[in-house]
C-alpha cells in the first residue's frame, strides 16, 4: 500500500494530466519534479485505482470480435465491417475498409502483389485516395488477367490504377488466368513478359487477394477465367471449397491439386506462405467455407471481412490449445 504522501502526489499528477490536460513536461515545471517521476506516478495511479481508463467503442466497431478472430486463427490483424447481406454491397464496403487499411499500413519499402478479378479489390482501388507518399512502389499482378475483352479491363485496371494512385510502377502478368492445357501454359511461361512478372513474385512483401468460392462470382465468370461446371465437379470431388488466385484448397486448408492445377497462371499457395503480409478481402455467406479454409491453411494473415462472416468463423474457431499462428509458418 502506498504511503499517503505518495498517494497525494499520484492524485495531483493524475488530475493535472487527465483532467486539466497538461503535458508531462508542464507538470514537471509546475511541481518541480523529474519527468521520470511524472511518468511513474501516472503508471502507479492506474495501479492504485486513482485513474480508471474506460474505452467507449463507437457504434459499428467490433474490436472484441476482431481480437477473437486474431486469437482464434492466428491472424496478425482482423478488420470487421458492418455490411448489408448483399454480395455487391459487401464488396463495396470491404473494398472501402481495405483502402483505409492500405493507406494506413503501406510502407515505401513494400512490393505489392494484387490479384485480378476480385470485386472487393476493385472497390478498394476505387476508394483509394491518390498520394505520392509511396512513389516508386512496385505493384505486381499475381493472377493472369487476359480473357474476355469486355471484362479484361477489370484485371488491368486493378493493377494499373493502384500503381497510378500510389505513384508506383505496375508490372502486368500478360496471360490468361486459365489456359486450355498444360502445354499451352508451358508455351506462355516462355514469354519474356510473363517470365519477368513471375520472377518478381519472391520480392512481394504485401499480397492483396480475394478469396473465392468454387462457384465463381459473376465478375470472374464473365472474364472467361473459370473452369467448366464439369471441371468444378472434379474439384468438389477432391474436397475443394475455395481458392486464392485460382489455387484451390479444402475446408481444412490443405491444397487441392488436380490436373487443372497445371492450367493456371498465378502465384502458388506455397509462395503465399513466404510473403510477409497477405491480406484477404472477402465476405458473404457464399464464401463462408472458402474463408474458413483459407484461415485454416494460413494462406492469409490479415483478414478484412463482414460482421456476419466473422461471427460464422468464430463459431468454428479452433480451441485455444490448438491455435497456431501464421508466424509459425516460414515467411
Amino acid at each position: 500500500m502506498a504511503r499517503i504522501d505518495e498517494l497525494r502526489l499520484m492524485a495531483k499528477v493524475a488530475r493535472l494530466y487527465h483532467t486539466q490536460g497538461l503535458r508531462q513536461t508542464d507538470i514537471c515545471q509546475r511541481l518541480n519534479i523529474h519527468q521520470s517521476t511524472v511518468s511513474r506516478m501516472l503508471t502507479r495511479a492506474e495501479r492504485e485505482g486513482i485513474v480508471r481508463i474506460a474505452v467507449s467503442l463507437p457504434p459499428g466497431t467490433h474490436t472484441e470480435i476482431e481480437d477473437s478472430l486474431q486469437a482464434g486463427f492466428g491472424l496478425d490483424e482482423a478488420v470487421v465491417v458492418d455490411c448489408l447481406d448483399d454480395d455487391e454491397q459487401i464488396a463495396r464496403d470491404l473494398g472501402a475498409a481495405a483502402a483505409f487499411y492500405l493507406e494506413n499500413t503501406l510502407k515505401t519499402s513494400d512490393v505489392i502483389g494484387i490479384s485480378s478479378w476480385s470485386a472487393a479489390l476493385l472497390a478498394m482501388v476505387n476508394a483509394l485516395h491518390p498520394s505520392q507518399r509511396w512513389k516508386n512502389t512496385r505493384v505486381i499482378q499475381i493472377l493472369g488477367g487476359v480473357g474476355n475483352p469486355n471484362a479484361e479491363v477489370h484485371a488491368t485496371q486493378v493493377t494499373r490504377r493502384l500503381a497510378d494512385l500510389i505513384g508506383g510502377e505496375a508490372t502486368l502478368l500478360p496471360a490468361p488466368g486459365i489456359v486450355g492445357s498444360k502445354s499451352a501454359r508451358d508455351v506462355l511461361l516462355k514469354d519474356r513478359f510473363v517470365r519477368a512478372a513471375l520472377a518478381l513474385f519472391p520480392d512481394i512483401t504485401l499480397a492483396l487477394v480475394g478469396i473465392g468460392a468454387t462457384e465463381p462470382s459473376r465478375g470472374l465468370a464473365s472474364s472467361g477465367n473459370v473452369f467448366s461446371s464439369q471441371e468444378r465437379k472434379i474439384l468438389a470431388g477432391q474436397g475443394a471449397v475455395g481458392d486464392i488466385c485460382l489455387r484451390f484448397f479444402d475446408a481444412s486448408g490443405r491444397e487441392v491439386k488436380t490436373e487443372l492445377h497445371d492450367r493456371v497462371i498465378s502465384i502458388e499457395l506455397p509462395q503465399l506462405h513466404t510473403v510477409k503480409r497477405v491480406v484477404g478481402v472477402a465476405g458473404g455467406r457464399r464464401k463462408a467455407q472458402a474463408i474458413l479454409g483459407a484461415l485454416r491453411g494460413k494462406f492469409v494473415n490479415v483478414l478484412i471481412t463482414d460482421l456476419a462472416s466473422a461471427q460464422r468463423l468464430l463459431a468454428q474457431a479452433p480451441v485455444a490449445a490448438g491455435r497456431a499462428t501464421k508466424k509459425q509458418v516460414k515467411r
